[in-house]
């Protein structure tokens, strides 16, 4: 059975300022392409995870990380990961039954498939072999590239259409630190669906839908929502240490009564995005 991965992707949050002026609340709220960049990362964070995660439901006896199913290998692969369950390893859940599994990447740092680096601990615990599967993610003081995680990420996978296919509703409410300290938690609901490769014996054909809206909360209290206004596509052929999977899509922002947007592009394999505000464009990075 190929692994599924749910790129659930792209949350990017900017910090806010705001003050008031002889009695009247004066907007000077800003929406900054560096912030967008920088909050781009943090996407990149989710999407990692929540590959892992799943790669863990779906091989339930799978003691590594780079698991190998008959027919392909996940892009996760660090050998420097280790997995532990409960029930234990060589004894069969029955159905229904709760099973955690616990992914230690270490405390020096972890090098997954894409480039991307890890440590601590993702804790997932899910009911074995129910046709509705449910996960919920936790953190053990868990780092990807110096962006420290806490909170939880719960999931719901239906088989939905016909022929039959994967549709994840996850439901976000997670903290942030990033490396000079800045904390933003955030809150909503994404969904993925798996449009194209489902079933197919390579990974490379898998497309994968992403819809959602949510809301970031910065230090100042600020608060700001985006929002997936077309959707984002996430392709599988575009996985490397160079290359981005997010391909295509639109996020709109709006904090206060400013908004933005950040384009993907046309699905072209490359790691940046288009952010425009007030009608000017830059470009930014989205990888690392």
């Amino acid at each position: 059975m190929k692994t599924r991965i749910l790129i659930l992707s792209a949350v990017f949050s900017i910090m806010a300022i705001s003050c008031s002026k002889d009695n009247n609340d004066v907007d000077k709220t800003t929406i900054t392409a560096e912030e967008a960049g920088i909050n781009s990362k943090a996407d990149v964070v989710s999407d990692d995870v929540t590959g892992i995660s799943e790669n863990q439901v779906n091989n339930v006896d799978a003691n590594t990380v780079d698991y190998k199913s008959s027919i392909e290998q996940s892009p996760f692969a660090p050998p420097c990961a280790t997995v532990t369950r409960v029930p234990a390893f060589g004894t069969t859940p029955t159905a229904g039954q709760l099973v955690t599994k616990t992914i230690d990447f270490g405390t020096t740092g972890c090098a997954l498939g894409n480039g991307n680096t890890v440590k601590g601990k993702i804790i997932i615990t899910f009911n074995y072999n129910l046709p509705v599967n449910n996960w919920t993610v936790t953190f053990d003081n868990f780092y990807h590239n110096n962006i420290k995680v806490n909170g939880t990420k719960t999931y719901t996978r239906t088989m939905v259409g016909t022929p039959a296919h994967p549709k994840v509703t996850v439901d976000i409410n997670i903290t942030i630190t990033l490396s000079d300290g800045r904390v933003l938690t955030r809150t909503g609901q994404r969904v993925r669906e798996f449009i194209t490769g489902y079933g197919t014996s390579s990974i490379t054909d898998d497309v994968h839908q992403v819809t959602g809206s949510w809301t970031t909360t910065f230090p100042n209290t600020t608060t700001q929502t985006a929002t997936i206004t077309s959707p984002i596509l996430l392709k599988m052929s575009c996985f490397s240490p160079t290359t981005s999977i997010l391909s295509q899509g639109t996020i709109t922002y709006v904090r206060g009564r400013h908004n933005a947007s950040l384009d993907f592009g046309d699905g072209t394999c490359d790691n940046i995005a288009i952010f425009t505000k007030d009608g000017i464009s830059v470009q930014i990075n989205i990888g690392r």
